[in-house]
């Protein structure tokens, strides 16, 4: 029976067979081999068909039996159809009987495992989605800090700790042309927990063919083996943007339980490289803004006040003509001896000698946080309380009087000159703001008690400096003052109370 079932069933239908001489042989070459299909007769030595049956469901063997039975054994068939088995064929039988049973009972054997293996398909499909999932949730988190740092130190590493994050790599590296040349700016190795900046050439073959082909790349082992000290896996990245090349980024595992890098990991990095290369431009453009920015300030803080500077660009919005009515103290001081002083001397000397004593009167003012409003020939005025508020801006006023004068009885001693400011300090209401076009504008202030200061320093004593009645009253205390009584000033009919400041007394700060 065996040899008829090989000769006229299994081979002309394709199949492959093993046999047994027994049960217990079988049950043994079942267990070893699994079969997808067992062919049975009831009775066989040492163990009979539904005993070796009742063996295969003991031992959780779910592989489909035909049951072969002699002619009127139907109960046989009834009993082994209880155990499991899937079909029987009554002898004598032809060929094509056994085929079409050995068929039936293999469908279900081709649908289970169709269903296992496709099942299989669909948990790693499910398995890698979600780590792609992971891999892009983690590449937006990166894109959005990573183009949000605009310091190239701290930038760079960042970069290349998510390429090494995204890709689940070892080590990874990120150079810029500088010069022509790739310069490594940051890298990361097994031995540190973090990426940091770093600056040298690169010598780094693949990393320049990467940058003349402008794609990316993964390589395996059989690839990098003539490198040396090549790892056994890695991607390259160029960074690109509007067509420039700015380097390339690159990641790569050495150890040998590492995971090789595949084209997912390429994509990935490709991806990253877009964010890292926008990044690296914002990076350079905010730079050279900040620098752009620092020399406009710098020329422009030549020729208007650090404090209007400041205003203006932290305000752009507030850079429109007009102004506003608010309390400012006013300080306006003159050289005096320098025109008869300036004709015996060299004109080169004399705005050498000018420009010296207007520096110092200007440093003076910025130093008590002042508004240096403008020069007038050997003159200058001065706001305090505009554009940045100060409640004792009164008493920066008067310290800033005392002080100039100080400082130039230091340079007359050093030099040997006789000039001296005559001083004016008067405090009120006056409208500060940006007078002129939208073509030219200057930050001043306007009003009565700006005139007013004006006068008083011009009856001003060289070395002497004179205040308002309000200054004295608003010190209180703090002022030391002689009183001048009422005194007539150019410009107004009714006379005015002065007072020659002498000293002030400091403020805790």
């Amino acid at each position: 029976m065996v040899d008829f079932v090989i000769e006229h069933v299994l081979k002309p239908g394709g199949y492959r067979h093993m046999t047994a001489t027994d049960g217990r042989e079988g049950l043994r070459k079942v267990s070893q081999q699994r079969p997808d299909l067992i062919l049975l007769d009831f009775h066989m030595p040492r163990m009979n068909g539904a005993q070796l049956v009742q063996q295969l469901n003991q031992h959780g063997l779910d592989i489909p039996v035909i049951l072969m039975t002699s002619q009127g054994s139907e109960d046989i068939a009834i009993e082994v159809f209880r155990l499991g088995v899937k079909d029987y064929v009554r002898k004598p039988f032809y060929p094509e009987q056994m085929l079409e049973a050995i068929e039936y009972a293999l469908t279900e054997t081709r649908l289970r495992r169709e269903k296992e293996e496709l099942t299989q398909r669909v948990l790693r499909a499910n398995q890698e989605l979600h780590h792609r999932l992971q891999q892009l949730r983690t590449l937006y988190d990166v894109g959005k800090h990573v183009t949000s740092v605009t310091n190239m130190d701290e930038l760079l590493p960042r970069i290349v700790d998510a390429a090494t994050r995204i890709t689940d790599s070892e080590e990874g590296q990120l150079s810029l042309f500088e010069d022509r040349r790739l310069v490594c700016r940051a890298e990361k190795n097994q031995t540190l927990l973090r990426s940091r900046a770093c600056r040298r050439d690169l010598n780094d073959p693949i990393a320049s063919y990467i940058t003349r082909k402008r794609q990316a790349l993964v390589l395996g082992p059989d690839q990098l083996r003539r490198f040396d000290n090549a790892p056994i896996s890695a991607a390259y990245a160029p960074l690109i943007i509007n067509d420039t090349m700015l380097g390339v980024m690159s990641v790569a595992n050495y150890t040998t339980n590492s995971r090789q890098l595949d084209k997912g990991d390429r994509e990935l990095l490709g991806a990253l490289g877009d964010y890292a290369a926008i990044a690296i431009q914002n990076s350079r453009n905010y730079e050279a803004l900040q620098a752009s920015k620092q020399q406009v300030q710098d020329t422009f803080e030549r020729f208007v006040p650090p404090s209007v500077v400041k205003h203006a660009l932290t305000s752009p919005n507030g850079l429109e003509v007009g102004g506003q009515r608010q309390e400012i103290s006013i300080l306006f001081a003159d050289i005096r001896g320098y025109t008869a002083w300036s004709e015996r001397l060299r004109p080169e000397q004399v705005m050498e000698t000018l420009n010296h004593y207007l520096n110092l009167a200007a440093g003076v003012i910025i130093g008590w946080e002042g508004t240096l409003d403008k020069y007038m020939g050997d003159g200058l005025m001065a706001i305090f309380n505009a554009p940045h508020r100060h409640e004792d801006h009164i008493h920066r006023a008067a310290e800033a009087a005392l002080a100039m004068m100080r400082a130039a009885q230091e340079v007359n001693l050093q030099h040997g000159y006789q000039l001296s400011y005559s001083i004016g300090v008067n405090v009120g209401e006056a409208v500060v703001g940006y007078i002129g076009s939208s073509d030219a504008l200057n930050y001043t202030a306007i009003g009565d008690t700006v005139n007013l200061t004006k006068r008083l320093q011009e009856f001003a004593a060289p070395g002497q400096i004179l205040v308002g009645e309000e200054v004295v009253q608003r010190l209180n205390d703090l002022a030391v003052a002689r009183p001048l009584g009422k005194i007539k000033v150019k410009g107004r009919e009714q006379p005015i109370i002065a007072y020659e400041l002498l000293e002030v007394k400091s403020l805790v700060r």
